[in-house]
C-alpha cells in the first residue's frame, strides 16, 4: 500500500508524541532519583516486525521478547520484563538497565510494541548500586531476569515483583519505578491503537514502511555520500578494568565505505582487545550487531551540511541496512564470554563512539567533533541520622568536543533530557550539603574551537559514609583534533587541602569519608579542534571573563596576553601577536592530527601517539 505522505507527517508525530507522554509519565511517576530526578532512562517505540520507529535516542530491543514470547501467545495487558545481558540480543549493558516492554493490539494482532529501558538504582550484587569495580564475574553484579511476562493480560506477576524487590537493596524505589514504567506503556500502547483504529492497520503500517525508508533515503545520500570511498583505522582505549593494573584496553575499527554496494559502510572490531577480567566488557556482536548500528549511527549526523540539518536526523531502524559490522570471535571486549562482568561497560560503548568519529575524521579531513566522555557514575553511600541506609548516585556529564564550526557543549549527558540531581534535592534527602556546582576551569582542550568544560562539583559530608566512582578517563583524556589539543581528566579529591588528602581513581567502591571531609568532583572536558593559535582572540578573553579558562591557560595555551582580574580583565594585543608568533615558532614540526594528552604516554611505554595505519599484532 502506498503511503498517504500526509498521513505519514501525521504518523510520525503520534509516534514522537506518544514517546514523550510515555517518558513524561514515567518522570512524574517515578520513585528513585536516577530515574526520576536525573532522568537517566529512555522510551521507544517498535513495529510488528521489531523495527525501531523513533529514533530521538537509542532503546533496547524487543528481539529477546519475542524470540521466547511468540507474537501470537501475547495478550493485551501482557507486560514483559528483563536485564539479562547475555539473553538480551545485545540491547541490555549491564544489569541495571531494567526493560519493560508492551505489546500494542490491533483486532485481536499484535502490531507494534512500547518500550521503556533506564538505569535502576540497585538491582543487587556485591556493592550498593549493583556496579561492583572489582567484579570479575556477572553473578557478582546483581539479580540477571531474562525475558518474563511481569504482568499477564492486566495482572501483575506478584512472585516476580515480590523476587525482584527482594533483591534489591531500596525496594520501595525499584517497586515504584516498575509501577510507573509498566503504567506509562500500558498506556502508550493505548494512545498507539487508537491510531490503529482511526486510520487501519495496512495506512499505518506503510507509514512505518516509508518512515524507515526515508531514514534509509536520506542517511545514504546526504551523510554517507559525503565519505570518501576507501578504508579508514582508528583506536582509543579503556585505561583500567577494577581488576588489573591500569593499561591499554584497546578498541579499534577498520571502517569501509563503499558507495555501490547495499550496505555502503562496513565497521570491522578486528584487533580489539581480548575480554577484560573486570566489568568494563560489552556484549556487542548479539542480533548481527542491530543495537550497536543504531548506538553508533548518531555519530553520522555530524556530516550533516549544517548543524540545523543535524539536528532535524532521528535515528530509526532505517540505518541498519546501512551498514555492515564484523566482529572479532569470541572473546573480545565486544565477545565477552559468560558470565564476563559488564557492569562498566560504558567505558567500551562510549569508546566507541569516538573511534567512529576518529575513523570518519580521517575520511573527511577532520570535519567530525573532537572527543568527549559524557557518563561517569559517582556517589555516596551510608546511614542517615535515623539510621537508615541511603544511595545518592548520580551520572555526571562532561563537555563535549570542539566542532569545526563552534566550541564543544558543557557539561552535557548523553542520554536525552539527563541531568545532575538537583542540590536542592539532594540536600535535603541525604546528610551533605553541595559548597559548589559549575564549571570545571580549563578542563575544555584547547583549540581554534574550545572543547565544552566538565562539571566541577563539592560535596561536603555531614556523616560518615563511602565513596564511590565508576569513571574512565582519569588518565587518558578524550583527544583533540586537527591540531586541538586533549581535555582535562577525570579527577576526584577528598579532603583537599586537609590533613587526610587522597586522589581516587576512576574506579572506586568505598573509599571511607568521615564527616566533615569535602569530595571535589571534576569530569572530563572534550577536546578541542584546530589550531589554539588560531583562536578569536576575543573569544578567549570572553572565555577568561567567562571564567572558563583562567589567565595562565589563556596564555600557555592559546598565547593571549590577559591583564587584570577575570571579570574586568583586558588584552594586550601587541604582546598577544608577539607570543604568538613566539609559540608557533618554538613547536616541533610534524605534529599529529590527534592529540590524546600526557596520559597517554604513561600507558603506551612512553609513545606520544600512537601509529593506527596498520593491524596490530595478535594478541
Amino acid at each position: 500500500m502506498t503511503a498517504d505522505p500526509v498521513l505519514v507527517e501525521i504518523v510520525e508525530g503520534t509516534l514522537a508524541s506518544v514517546e514523550r507522554e510515555v517518558e513524561t509519565a514515567i518522570a512524574r511517576t517515578a520513585r528513585s532519583p536516577m530515574i526520576r530526578d536525573a532522568h537517566d532512562f529512555r522510551a521507544g517505540i517498535h513495529d510488528r516486525k521489531l523495527r525501531k520507529l523513533t529514533g530521538r535516542s537509542y532503546s533496547a530491543l524487543v528481539h529477546p521478547v519475542a524470540r521466547d514470547f511468540p507474537l501470537d501467545t501475547m495478550r493485551p495487558g501482557d507486560v514483559f520484563f528483563h536485564n539479562d545481558v547475555y539473553t538480551s540480543e545485545g540491547g541490555i549493558g549491564h544489569l541495571p538497565d531494567l526493560c519493560v516492554t508492551v505489546p500494542v493490539f490491533h483486532d485481536g494482532a499484535v502490531v507494534a510494541f512500547v518500550q521503556a529501558f533506564g538505569h535502576h538504582d540497585d538491582i543487587g550484587g556485591s556493592v550498593p548500586g549493583s556496579m561492583p569495580s572489582h567484579a570479575t564475574s556477572v553473578f557478582e553484579e546483581g539479580l540477571m531476569v531474562p525475558p518474563i511476562k511481569l504482568w499477564a493480560a492486566g495482572v501483575p506477576n506478584q512472585a516476580a515483583l515480590t523476587i525482584l524487590t527482594r533483591n534489591t537493596r531500596l525496594p520501595d524505589s525499584l517497586s515504584g519505578d516498575l509501577d510507573a514504567e509498566c503504567s506509562a506503556c500500558l498506556m502508550g500502547a493505548r494512545r498507539l491503537a487508537e491510531v490503529f483504529d482511526r486510520y487501519g492497520r495496512d495506512a499505518v503500517e506503510s507509514c512505518f514502511e516509508a518512515i524507515l525508508a526515508g531514514t534509509t533515503r536520506t542517511f545514504r545520500t546526504e551523510l554517507l555520500a559525503k565519505i570518501p570511498d576507501g578504508t579508514y583505522v582508528w583506536e582509543d582505549y579503556a585505561e583500567h578494568d577494577g581488576v588489573e593494573e591500569p593499561r591499554l584496553h584497546r578498541q579499534r575499527i577498520t571502517l569501509t565505505m563503499d558507495g555501490t554496494a547495499a550496505a555502503p559502510l562496513t565497521i570491522d572490531f578486528t584487533g580489539t582487545s581480548p575480554q577484560a577480567k573486570g566489568p568494563i566488557n560489552h556484549v556487542g556482536d548479539a542480533a548481527d550487531g542491530n543495537f550497536l548500528k543504531k548506538w553508533l549511527a548518531p555519530i553520522l549526523r555530524n556530516l550533516a551540511d549544517s548543524p540545523e540539518r543535524m539536528a532535524q536526523l532521528d535515528v530509526n531502524e532505517g540505518v541498519v541496512p546501512l551498514i555492515a559490522m564484523r566482529f572479532p570471535p569470541p572473546g573480545t571486549l565486544l565477545t565477552p564470554v559468560f558470565p564476563a562482568p559488564t557492569n562498566a561497560r560504558t567505558f567500551v560503548i562510549l569508546r566507541l563512539l569516538g573511534v567512529l568519529a576518529g575513523a570518519l575524521a580521517k575520511a573527511v579531513d577532520g570535519r567530525m567533533p573532537a572527543d568527549q566522555e559524557t557518563i561517569r557514575y559517582t556517589g555516596v553511600y551510608g546511614t542517615d541520622a535515623a539510621g537508615e541506609p541511603y544511595l545518592m548516585r548520580e551520572v555526571l556529564g562532561g563537555g563535549s568536543g570542539g566542532r569545526w564550526y563552534a566550541d564543544g557543549e558543557d557539561t552535557i549527558h548523553v542520554v536525552p533530557d539527563s541531568r545532575n540531581l538537583p542540590t536542592e534535592f539532594t540536600e535535603s534527602r541525604f546528610p551533605f550539603v553541595v559548597e559548589r556546582l559549575g564549571l570545571a576551569v580549563d578542563s575544555g582542550g584547547p583549540g581554534e574551537y574550545r572543547g565544552g568544560l566538565g562539571y566541577d562539583k563539592w560535596i561536603r559530608m555531614l556523616r560518615d559514609a563511602s565513596f564511590m566512582s565508576i569513571a574512565d578517563r582519569s588518565i587518558l583524556a578524550c583527544w583533540g583534533v586537527k591540531g586541538g589539543r586533549a581535555g582535562q581528566p577525570f579527577a576526584v579529591t577528598i579532603d583537599p587541602g586537609g590533613p587526610n588528602e587522597r586522589y581516587m581513581e576512576g574506579l572506586v567502591d568505598g573509599e571511607p569519608v568521615r564527616a566533615g571531609e569535602l569530595i571535589r568532583i571534576r569530569t572530563t572536558g572534550g577536546g578541542g579542534w584546530g589550531d589554539p593559535l588560531d583562536r578569536d582572540v576575543d573569544a578567549v578573553h570572553r572565555d577568561v571573563r567567562d571564567g572558563k579558562v583562567s589567565s595562565l591557560a589563556a596564555s600557555v595555551d592559546y598565547g593571549v596576553v590577559v591583564m587584570g582580574e577575570p571579570r574586568a580583565a583586558t588584552v594586550d594585543l601587541p604582546a598577544t601577536v608577539a607570543l604568538r608568533e613566539r609559540l608557533r615558532a618554538a613547536r616541533p614540526s610534524g605534529r599529529p592530527f590527534f592529540d590524546r594528552g600526557p596520559g597517554y604516554a604513561t600507558l603506551s611505554g612512553g609513545a606520544p601517539h600512537a601509529d593506527v595505519d596498520l593491524l596490530p599484532d595478535d594478541e
